[in-house]
């Protein structure tokens, strides 16, 4: 989060260099390759439609909505740490 003495171009740069981050990271969790048959996470089947639906899948259906929810809440802070960096370069600017 933007504070103290911080410029603008270094809490941008630090922003993106966050957003970069994690593009990267759900780019490598991409399923690749074949689809097992149990979930990875908690070992339960993965039915067949669903590995002929979704090659190289590797999570239930159940944990596959789990990490989809918690990818979101990450999404949900990134955006709110940008709205309040934005806000406070306004207000910084402003002084």
């Amino acid at each position: 989060m933007a504070s103290g003495w911080a410029n603008d171009d270094a809490v941008n740069e630090q922003i993106n260099s966050t957003i970069e981050d994690a593009i990267a990271r759900a780019r490598g969790e991409i399923p690749r390759g074949e689809s097992l048959d149990e979930c990875e996470e908690c070992g339960a089947p993965i039915p067949q439609a669903r590995r002929e639906a979704i090659p190289g899948v590797r999570l239930c259906i159940h944990c596959q909505q789990e990490k989809d929810l918690q990818n979101q809440l990450i999404q949900d802070i990134i955006a709110e740490v940008r709205k309040t960096a934005s806000y406070v370069n306004y207000n910084w600017r402003d002084a």
